[in-house]
């Protein structure tokens, strides 16, 4: 069936490349997490090298798994989604080829330069100017091509699902460039364009919107579409999801401020930032129970269908780590969690329980249908690939739930006359046996995607993205 395409065929080229992409960066990110948590039970492992400490590879570890693997599945997946939902090809296939490279480009900057120490020392926002803006260029180049396919669309609705990615793609490119605005004085150096607190607001109003809308809001439109495809049913409660999806832009942008408790911030500042974090439970639990629910009638279909439970476990991660993000954000919990590896357990019941599992579902069931195959090459391997990547999780959250309450209550621990009961380097040796499970529960993760990797070889191998293409020409054909 290798026909010629027609014009009016989607552009799968572009969503192949960032799939394959996703699955490279996710091995590279996760397996420097599992390098720099080992770092912290074998500090042997620096080697006594300054590109190799844990200061250096930390920000390269976060960047990889943020913007390299998660962002090249909100890429796939968001160019899949808007071209099935609005039944029209992408607006411009050069324009969408440069987001591909243009992306890649950035990520590879980022190897090169966070080892070497070129930072802005900003957390989630560390690239220095020349990349900065880079990425502005390329994430403008994005938008153009999302809302330009969504403008060109045949439909006259346009899905809820394209509603998360684009409010995702366009508070991202505000956020980034407010937050690098700066004074460049080399090639790889410059300074914040804001002094004192207010450019730690500004930085955490950028750092907690990075996961409120890069690492939630894009991730909810995957979900609002690859959930009820797998489980062959529709959104359990479309007007949920259009209250869902105001709710939660109105109320996440302001939660910001619950970074900075009991720091030089103004108190009215960090209160607000409190009281909306708390508010937004509602919309995230809603969102939460409209794909769980989708399930109703089809939970028989998690005994035999390993994708589907990718999706719902991640929803279960979902609701958990946004029941946990409100609760951690108020004051008094704060004052024991703060600084502590609680912090790091909360993050990683986002990152890899929600954003990573959803993404993996999504690509197990998408990547077939753009390299024209029926199904994935072994339900199997995905099989072990969930159970590894679940029992990882667990690992990690709770070997970092057990020493971040350990070390918030050692830290604060007084004596009768004040002095302080424990030494920090106590405190650190209570950690220890923490650290040795947090790294265990991330090389199982990290093992899965191996097994995702060679899944993904072996389909891929087989197939012939021209009966994709030729599949899709007929499918556009037939809409009309």
């Amino acid at each position: 069936m290798s026909t010629a395409i027609s014009p009016t065929a989607y552009n799968y080229k572009v969503v192949r490349q960032f799939a394959i992409m996703t699955v490279v960066w996710g091995i590279l990110g996760m397996g420097l997490g599992v390098f720099i948590a080992s770092q912290l039970v074998w500090p042997e492992l620096n080697f006594g090298l300054p590109w190799t400490t844990f200061g250096r590879l930390r920000p390269l570890h976060t960047n990889l798994v943020i913007f390299a693997f998660g962002g090249c599945a909100l890429f796939a997946t968001s160019y899949y989604v808007v071209q099935r939902t609005c039944q029209t090809r992408l607006i411009s296939d050069s324009l969408a080829a440069f987001t591909f490279w243009g992306w890649q480009a950035v990520i590879v900057g980022a190897i090169v330069t966070l080892p070497l120490g070129y930072t802005t020392t900003k957390e989630y926002a560390e690239l220095e100017w020349p990349l900065a803006i880079l990425l502005a260029i390329v994430w403008v180049t994005y938008g153009l091509v999302f809302f330009g396919t969504i403008v060109k669309r045949k439909t006259k609705h346009i899905y809820v699902g394209n509603w998360f990615y684009g409010a995702f793609i366009v508070v991202t490119a505000m956020l980034h460039i407010v937050n690098h605005a700066s004074l460049p004085v080399s090639l790889f150096k410059s300074y914040s364009a804001y002094s004192g607190a207010t450019d730690a607001m500004i930085q955490w109003w950028y750092g907690h919107n990075a996961v409120g809308f890069f690492l939630t809001t894009g991730f909810l439109g995957m979900m609002y579409y690859f959930v009820p495809k797998q489980a062959e049913r529709p959104i359990y409660s479309y007007r949920l999801s259009i209250v869902h999806f105001w709710a939660l832009i109105t109320l996440y942008i302001w939660a910001g401020p619950h970074h900075l408790h009991y720091t030089a911030l103004p108190d009215w500042a960090q209160s607000l930032g409190m009281a909306m974090s708390i508010i937004l439970l509602a919309p995230s639990w809603g969102g939460m129970i409209n794909g769980m629910m989708t399930l109703s009638g089809a939970w028989h279909k998690l005994r035999t269908d390993p994708i589907l439970r990718f999706l719902v476990v991640s929803l279960a991660f979902y609701g958990m780590s946004t029941f946990e993000g409100p609760m951690m954000a108020i004051k008094t919990v704060n004052s024991l969690s703060h600084y502590t590896d609680w912090t790091i357990g909360h993050v990683h019941a986002g990152a890899l329980g929600w954003v990573a599992m959803i993404s993996i579902g999504a690509l197990y069931h998408m990547i077939p249908k753009v390299f024209g195959r029926q199904q994935m090459h072994s339900i199997g391997l995905i099989n072990t690939h969930f159970w590894l990547a679940t029992i990882g999780t667990v690992l990690y959250i709770a070997s970092m739930w057990v020493n971040g309450i350990t070390q918030g209550l050692m830290w604060r621990a007084i004596n009768d006359d004040g002095t302080l009961t424990y030494s920090f380097v106590e405190a650190l040796q209570a950690s220890h046996p923490g650290f040795i499970v947090r790294a265990l529960g991330g090389a199982f993760f990290a093992a899965g995607m191996l097994f995702m990797a060679y899944n993904v070889f072996r389909t891929v191998r087989a197939s012939n993205p021209a009966d994709a293409d030729a599949a899709a020409q007929i499918s556009v054909v037939g809409a009309h």
